[in-house]
């Protein structure tokens, strides 16, 4: 398969999702429950992908995405734009920039932990 964006290529590598299937409908967008917290839309990232372009991976879109599947349900080319976002987030944590430095929130101690777990898998590497 050609693709001529060295970052699709390493989200195909990660998730095996091909985001030139993607033709910008906006139906993932249109059914994101965390869509007016992020600052690019879910088919803008694809675009992003596509293009190659790594303000993909600074946005706040991947970290905010709460990987509820709505956005793929709602996909008419059937692309799991959550398994994407998840793509962006282990190239960064690969890179070894974590989201969030847990060593720096304070009253962890009043945090359940399984929260403090589950933080710490999807904002750390």
């Amino acid at each position: 398969m050609m693709m001529r964006s060295r970052l699709a290529r390493r989200i195909y590598e990660i998730t095996g999702e091909n985001v030139y299937l993607c033709y910008f409908c906006g139906m993932c967008s249109g059914g994101c429950p965390f869509a007016e917290y992020m600052d690019y839309l879910p088919h803008q990232i694809m675009k992003m992908i596509q293009l190659d372009d790594r303000r993909a991976l600074e946005s706040k879109t991947i970290w905010y995405c709460a990987s509820c599947f709505e956005c793929s349900s709602r996909c008419p080319r059937g692309l799991d734009i959550t398994r994407v976002m998840e793509g962006l987030r282990i190239i960064l944590l690969r890179e070894r920039r974590d989201a969030v430095d847990l060593r720096s929130i304070s009253g962890l101690e009043e945090v359940p932990q399984i929260a403090i777990v589950a933080a710490s898998r999807k904002y750390t590497g």
